[in-house]
């Protein structure tokens, strides 16, 4: 398969499948806000849709989604001195008597309305117009009182659209890959701040100003070490608005990670084990090579069962928060090292040893549900029949007991799903001798 026809796939594999299904929730709210502050009920009028929806930078499995409610101009009065609250309750309120079995709360700058498979975060806002003409939105923060403050986001999605067709309408492309990386290998970033970096990578070079999926293997390796290469900030400056864009987390390390994947794949064209490499960087949506589709079909060439599970056969993915496990390696009972220290020193587990894998770091607020995956690989796991790769429910005290039995590159995961949708995640290799 060439360089071309893999990432063709690749971004086609990402396309957002449930268009129809999201633009009729955002008609559905639309409608009921309308009907409570302008009494009539169009699915369409003072309401924009913004977050990388608007900018066409989502891709499929996107579970947030965002959505601006324009106040009638008249209501102002009503909500300037202090009705920040009021304004959010009486949206939220608004909602709920249309949709009355659907969940919605207010949060601190937002009315969340949560469906099975995304979750949609309306901000009433006032229209206002600049010195210069720009049309910005005043929202309510409730934090300390209340405030109002002002976001752009119609600045930020010209933008993106201006420098989208400057680059032959790669900007867009490379946001929705650089989605499937960081959701594929649990890095923790905005949709924003990656639209924003991806912005400034392209805005740095004309080599991609008129090429196209050929030469996206070269584009991925230059983003990649861009990003690695980054100075480490607190925050970025979004194109357009200029506002700034928080870093929640370090991206640099899992960048730089990404880059050295690139470089083997790059080295690898041409040879049957590329799609696999590309697939460290970009996840399971990056399309398998021709030879291991024929392969996969033919029941007769597997002496060994595929037992492997994918979390995304069964939740969105959409990466908001980090986890972090370690696992310690004991013998006969007694704790000898931790894994992350026998990986940082290169060394592998002698068998036997027994496994104790633990969640030392978790931002995800609860309620969550963790789930675990055990993936034996290697010649030894097939000889055996046991390459295992279910996905199975923590018993509730956030760890998972395991046996180091025989040797292999082994693969441990750990998910934490919250309303239904997998918000963090972690893989952490056990290669045992």
């Amino acid at each position: 398969m060439s360089v071309q026809n893999m990432f063709k796939e690749f971004l086609e594999n990402l396309k957002v499948t449930n268009a129809e299904q999201i633009s009729n929730r955002y008609g559905e709210i639309t409608s009921s806000l309308n009907k409570k502050f302008r009494d009539t009920e169009s699915k369409e009028s003072n309401s924009l849709k913004v977050g990388s929806y608007g900018r066409y930078t989502g891709i499929k499995g996107i579970s947030d989604l965002d959505m601006l409610y324009i106040m009638p101009k008249s209501l102002w009065d009503d909500y300037k001195d202090g009705g920040q609250s009021q304004l959010l309750n009486d949206a939220k309120n608004a909602i709920k008597t249309r949709y009355p079995n659907t969940n919605v709360k207010v949060d601190r700058l937002v009315v969340t309305v949560i469906y099975k498979d995304f979750h949609v975060e309306v901000q009433p806002v006032f229209e206002e117009t600049d010195e210069d003409g720009n049309v910005n939105f005043k929202y309510p923060d409730t934090y300390n009182g209340g405030s109002w403050k002002v976001t752009k986001p119609k600045q930020e999605m010209q933008a993106v659209k201006d420098l989208n067709e400057e680059k032959n309408k790669n900007l867009r492309l490379l946001c929705k890959m650089a989605r499937a990386w960081k959701n594929h290998n649990g890095v923790v970033m905005g949709g924003l701040l990656i639209d924003t970096l991806a912005y400034n990578f392209l805005k740095t070079t004309d080599l991609y100003n008129d090429k196209s999926y050929l030469y996206f293997d070269d584009l991925s390796r230059d983003f990649f070490e861009f990003l690695k290469d980054q100075e480490d900030k607190d925050h970025y400056k979004a194109p357009g608005s200029n506002q700034n864009v928080k870093v929640r987390k370090k991206f640099q390390r899992k960048a730089d990670e990404a880059y050295k994947h690139c470089l083997k794949a790059i080295e690898a064209e041409g040879k049957s084990d590329v799609n696999n490499k590309w697939k460290k960087v970009y996840g399971r949506n990056f399309p398998i090579a021709k030879e291991e589709q024929a392969k996969a079909k033919s029941v007769s060439s597997v002496s060994w069962d595929n037992t492997e599970e994918y979390i995304e056969d069964y939740y969105p993915v959409d990466i908001k928060f980090s986890i972090k496990v370690d696992c310690e390696v004991k013998q006969k009972g007694s704790f000898r090292k931790m894994l992350s220290e026998i990986l940082s020193n290169g060394w592998k587990i002698p068998a036997p040893r027994t496994l104790l894998f633990r969640v030392v770091e978790n931002d995800v607020p609860p309620p969550f549900t963790l789930k675990w995956k055990v993936l034996n690989r290697g010649m030894e796991a097939k000889k055996r029949n046991c390459i295992r790769g279910q996905i199975h429910i923590d018993g509730g005290d956030l760890q998972r007991k395991e046996p180091a039995t025989f040797s292999g590159d082994h693969v441990v995961e750990c998910y934490v799903i919250k309303d239904e949708i997998v918000v963090a995640r972690q893989k952490i290799s056990v290669p045992i001798e």
